[in-house]
């Protein structure tokens, strides 16, 4: 009878350390968008940050414009580890694009939103496909530390591509 006591103890005591986890998502909403615009990222470098447990937003990636269909606003971005994320990329160039990075099979995916309609997912999404300009936001946990890509495959060789890094 002990060792059903000690047992059930340790699986006690270990599902309530992993629930922090789920608590960082509580309030991950994708209604909080006036609240968004406050918690923007800081100037501080991100090895400097740490953690915590409020969703962080990225800047928002923008594909494409009126005036160069090929262009994107930031090639680059810098996370940290552990971190979760509220991500905005958005079409604008009137093409059709299909954004992919192998981000997405490294992190915990939360969720996806378009339109305020969310979808929940058991696995990474192969990519994001724009058939129209729009907006998409991928909600997210950063899990493995390295250095993603990112590209609109078919036009990476006219500059739509760039790298993510976890650190």
């Amino acid at each position: 009878m002990r060792k059903f006591r000690a047992a059930a103890f340790a699986a006690l005591v270990g599902m309530a350390l992993t629930q922090g986890q789920v608590w960082a998502q509580d309030g991950d909403g994708d209604d909080d968008d006036a609240a968004a615009g406050a918690a923007a990222s800081t100037e501080a470098s991100p090895q400097a940050e740490k953690a915590t447990r409020a969703s962080k937003d990225v800047p928002e990636l923008i594909l494409g414009n009126k005036q160069d269909q090929f262009t994107a606003n930031q090639k680059d971005f810098e996370l940290i580890a552990g971190q979760g994320y509220r991500w905005k990329i958005t079409a604008a160039g009137g093409l059709e694009y299909k954004f992919h990075t192998d981000l997405f099979r490294n992190v915990w995916n939360n969720q996806i939103v378009i339109n305020d309609l969310e979808v929940h997912m058991n696995g990474a999404p192969a990519w994001l496909e724009f058939d129209a300009d729009g907006t998409i936001q991928v909600q997210f946990t950063t899990v493995r530390p390295g250095i993603y890509t990112w590209s609109v495959p078919d036009l990476a060789d006219k500059g739509m591509k760039g790298t993510i890094t976890i650190k």
